[in-house]
């Protein structure tokens, strides 16, 4: 539940920040997806609390981990299906 949540609030965040852009709908929504497998973030980010020694940093570990587990592949697939259905060559 924390992992969704905190991914519609990526998404959420994106559209927000794209209020007064001239993308259109499909590619908004294409961006917001691009945001889904950001790895690298969470695992360096995950690692720090549990090196700083703070109470439940194995719990925070855990939950970099998984999210990296989750949305990785979730976004790729995505960024893959809908890059040829949202994104219009000129």
């Amino acid at each position: 539940a924390l992992i969704l949540i905190a991914l519609i609030g990526r998404m959420v965040g994106v559209m927000v920040s794209l209020v007064k852009t001239p993308f259109n709908t499909k590619e908004k929504v294409f961006i917001g997806e691009s945001y889904l497998p950001k790895a690298t973030v969470q695992a360096a980010i995950g690692v720090v609390p549990l090196s700083l020694g703070i109470n439940g940093g194995e719990i925070i570990l855990a939950i970099a981990v998984l999210s990296i587990l989750i949305t990785a592949p979730i976004g790729a697939i995505l960024i893959d299906q809908t890059s040829r259905k949202f994104l219009i060559q000129e």
